[in-house]
């Protein structure tokens, strides 16, 4: 087997420690970094693009999730965790492999083992990625942040921080206190993941925060539009104009 770059990303220094003793006994295997969080793990991925990265998913500052998100090529992935919930989510969508700790040499051979098979083939490695994505945003709750890169900077925003939101082809814009921010997620995702209570769906393209919401008026004939904070004038399709009224009347 010819060398696997290797990249350790993990906030406990022990389990750092641990994994570079187990992979002693994996000369194929070459550790290039390691990382205590999410943002030195996407400086040192960008710097050094290994093969494979060991990533740790409850980390502070960004989630393991959150920082493949940020990613433009991802490298063969395996996840982990001492929390088991994250672990049934990863095996459900086919990850690479998935690490519970405590875990064994002899378990961490078996997760490179399978991790190269996807060494030699970025499709299938990037579609397994993208099924982790799927699986997660389908069981996520309300979202509390989103993260965000805009060029060299990563920007968590609060979700208490986001005023409204655009469609824009496979992407969104976000229009926060902040400023604007483009994210690679859909509406639908936002839609199902923002608290209703909070944000209300008033168009195909635009998702509005309820509290930012100033007047609602006829636009044209059977045509509304809403002005929000700042005065933007945002359109009001027919269905959107429906919910309003459940929550206004």
């Amino acid at each position: 087997m010819s060398k696997i770059s290797a990249i350790i990303i993990d906030d406990e220094p022990l389990a750092r420690e641990i994994i570079k003793a187990y992979l002693k006994s994996i000369p194929q295997v070459e550790v290039t970094s390691e990382c205590s969080n999410g943002f030195e793990g996407i400086k040192a991925i960008n710097e050094f693009k290994p093969d494979l990265i060991f990533l740790d998913v409850q980390m502070p500052k960004i989630s393991g999730f959150e920082m493949l998100e940020l990613l433009d090529e991802l490298p063969v992935v395996i996840f982990t965790t001492a929390y088991d919930q994250y672990a049934l989510k990863a095996f459900e969508t086919n990850a690479a492999d998935y690490l519970l700790k405590p875990f064994s040499e002899e378990r961490l051979k078996e997760a490179i083992s399978k991790a190269s098979l996807f060494l030699s083939d970025k499709k299938k490695n990037s579609e397994t990625i993208s099924k982790v994505f799927e699986q997660m945003d389908k069981q996520q709750e309300f979202l509390e942040r989103v993260v965000v890169k805009n060029g060299p900077k990563i920007h968590i925003i609060p979700s208490d921080k986001i005023l409204y939101i655009e469609a824009q082809d496979d992407y969104v814009m976000l229009y926060t206190t902040e400023g604007r921010f483009l994210k690679q997620k859909t509406m639908k995702f936002f839609e199902d993941h923002l608290n209703p209570e909070e944000f209300i769906r008033i168009h195909r393209s635009y998702l509005v925060r309820i509290s930012e919401i100033k007047q609602i008026e006829l636009f044209e004939k059977d045509s509304y539009r809403l002005q929000v904070s700042g005065g933007k004038f945002l359109p009001v399709s027919k269905s959107g104009y429906s919910r309003l009224k459940e929550i206004f009347q």
